[in-house]
């Protein structure tokens, strides 16, 4: 898909720019009227074929301008959507509000504003990049104000990570989903200010564009605002404007560093080499030019290590000659010693340099060798490109130019037009066709029931959702080839998944709420706690409790034991009812205790 470079005729380019700032049921926006013109001009200087730049528009405007944009897209290589304004997540779907929006509840969302996905339907025919840049992550003050219809409906800060599904499509926000974008002080946002700086740049890849883009914004809001881009490209650059193929040969941008390298080479001086990393302070010379530099520096070592070893043998003769004492000539051979010792390692030294200098220029000449190789196989390729396509466009222009009888269709084409020809859908009976659209509808989520060959009151209510989540106007009293062929441009779900009470959305499926012990699924379908319910008096219980009461009083008392235990020779048992124990002396009925004493029962 790479469009860096091509022939002489450029890619054609579309643009829509769309700028909300003059809001009906909400405070003005300063910057997006600005940022809209700023940006379409951007792209008009860029050399883009079509740039259409509107200001405060309302739902139907804009839903008009998408589908003029969509009918532009269908013989372009590149689309590109530009929106400042207001925008919404409502359950993780983002929306762009128009300017005469007033949201007073969130079922307003679905009536009142246009879907990101709408966006994304305008750009999908566009054959080589589809881009979308969203400056709408600002404080929403509709989310503030709205009346919530359902508890468990979430409204988002900013707006929803999105995913593209479609390939070589991406999506760009002001700010990382679930945070604002700041409108900034100035005249434009600062998204806006660093989209001009970059975007436009001859050959700059779209990913590093907006790289440079999120440095800039996030140094220009104190690190508050990080812009964040979604979707993937494939592995070629893919620049908004692309680079201007060289006509002539190329100069070598490394051939006036190494003309002043070999320069200094010849030169072989410390001064020579100082002024020629003055120069290129960086870079593969540069190095280069610092290891010759340590060259020199060893051998200015050697020769001072050599003069001062020459020096101390001078120093030990004159010593010698002059009878000096021991001492003195002792210290002098030391001396002598280690300024030789000085001069051998210097002289290793000075060799080790060498050795490295060398090594580095013969690396230098190989680097030299190979680049040179290379440039001249990617002149070669880029010439055998530039005369394929030439002669492409030549067979293409000889092959219009034949009769229509003898007018071939390349394989890929003649697929395309079998499959939408008018003669391949009259092949489709109205039972399969009915069926087919029935089937279509089940799989973006609009249909639950089978799909049938008649086409049913379900199936035309289906059909009316998918006009609504869709942006479509498809007559819903029949099924339409037009409406088959929508249908399977969708790739996922269109309309949104309603469950039961006590189910819940996950994916594409409803899943039963399940509550863990104690919790029960509420009105609003959450787990709230079971309360627990206290036994309530009832005047029925009370009145029970009193009549149960004055029998009890009423009926005569009963004996109560009086706890004491009787023993004689037969055995121990309790005391008799109405009887109590008492001692007699001298007595032999009863248990006999000590000192002729005896207890008895007595009953009377």
């Amino acid at each position: 898909m790479g469009f860096a470079c091509g022939p002489a005729h450029a890619d054609r380019r579309v643009a829509l720019v769309i700028g909300n700032s003059a809001y009906k049921s909400a405070p003005k926006l300063g910057n997006p009227a600005n940022d809209a013109t700023l940006v379409g001009g951007m792209f008009k200087k860029a050399g883009f074929d079509s740039v259409d730049v509107r200001l405060d528009l309302n739902a139907s405007e804009m839903r008009r301008m998408l589908r003029e944009f969509a009918g532009r897209t269908r013989d372009a290589d590149m689309a590109v959507i530009y929106y400042a304004g207001h925008g919404i997540e409502l359950d993780g779907t983002n929306y762009l509000i128009p300017t005469d929006a007033t949201l007073e509840t969130d079922g307003d969302v679905l009536d009142e504003t246009i879907p990101v996905e709408r966006a994304l339907f305008a750009v999908e025919p566009a054959k080589q990049l589809r881009l979308i840049i969203l400056d709408a992550c600002r404080d929403n003050p509709f989310a503030k104000s709205m009346k919530r219809t359902l508890a468990s409906r979430a409204i988002g800060r900013g707006l929803a990570k999105v995913e593209p599904t479609s390939p070589n499509t991406m999506i760009a926000f002001a700010a990382k989903a679930g945070s604002t974008a700041s409108d900034g002080d100035s005249r434009n946002s600062p998204f806006a200010a660093a989209l001009v700086e970059h975007l436009p740049k001859p050959g700059l890849d779209l990913r590093k564009a907006f790289g440079f883009v999120r440095d800039d914004v996030l140094k220009g809001t104190g690190y508050k605002q990080e812009p964040y881009v979604y979707g993937s490209l494939g592995g070629d650059d893919v620049p908004l404007v692309a680079k201007q193929a060289p006509t002539g040969p190329q100069a070598n941008p490394q051939e006036a560093v190494r003309r002043d390298y070999e320069l200094a080479l010849q030169l072989a001086t410390r001064d020579a080499w100082e002024a020629f990393l003055a120069a290129y302070p960086d870079g593969f010379y540069a190095n280069l030019a610092k290891g010759q530099l340590n060259k020199i520096g060893a051998e200015e070592a050697r020769a001072a290590a050599e003069q001062k070893a020459k020096t101390a043998e001078q120093e030990k003769a004159r010593l010698i000659a002059e009878r000096a004492q021991k001492a003195e000539q002792e210290k002098a051979a030391a001396a002598a010693k280690a300024a030789e010792e000085a001069r051998i390692a210097a002289e290793k030294q000075k060799q080790i340099e060498q050795a490295k200098a060398e090594a580095a220029e013969h690396q230098r000449k190989l680097a030299e060798a190979a680049a040179a190789k290379a440039l001249a196989e990617k002149q070669a390729a880029e010439k055998a490109k530039a005369e394929l396509a030439a002669r492409q466009a030549a067979e293409k222009s000889e092959q219009a130019a034949k009769p229509a009888p003898d007018r071939q269709i390349p394989e890929v084409e003649s697929k395309k037009v079998a499959a939408l020809s008018a003669g391949a859908t009259a092949t489709l009976s109205a039972t399969d066709l009915s069926k087919s659209v029935q089937s279509e509808l089940r799989r973006v989520g609009c249909l639950t029931s089978a799909a049938e060959g008649e086409w049913t009151s379900a199936a035309q209510r289906s059909l009316t959702l998918f006009n609504k989540y869709a942006g479509t106007q498809f007559d819903v009293k029949l099924a339409s080839i037009d409406a088959l062929d929508a249908l399977k441009a969708k790739p996922g779900r269109v309309c949104p998944l309603v469950c039961n009470f006590g189910f819940k959305a996950d994916g594409d499926q409803c899943v039963k709420i399940t509550c863990r012990a104690g919790y029960r699924v509420n009105d609003d379908n959450e787990c709230e706690r079971v309360q627990e319910k206290k036994p309530v008096a009832t005047r029925e219980n009370s009145k029970l409790r009193d009549d149960e009461r004055r029998r009890s009083e009423s009926a005569p008392s009963k004996p109560q034991a009086t706890g004491q235990v009787f023993c004689n020779s037969a055995g121990c048992r309790p005391v008799r009812q109405g009887c109590r124990l008492e001692q007699w002396g001298n007595r032999t009925a009863g248990m006999t205790s000590g000192q002729g004493t005896s207890v008895v029962e007595n009953c009377n």
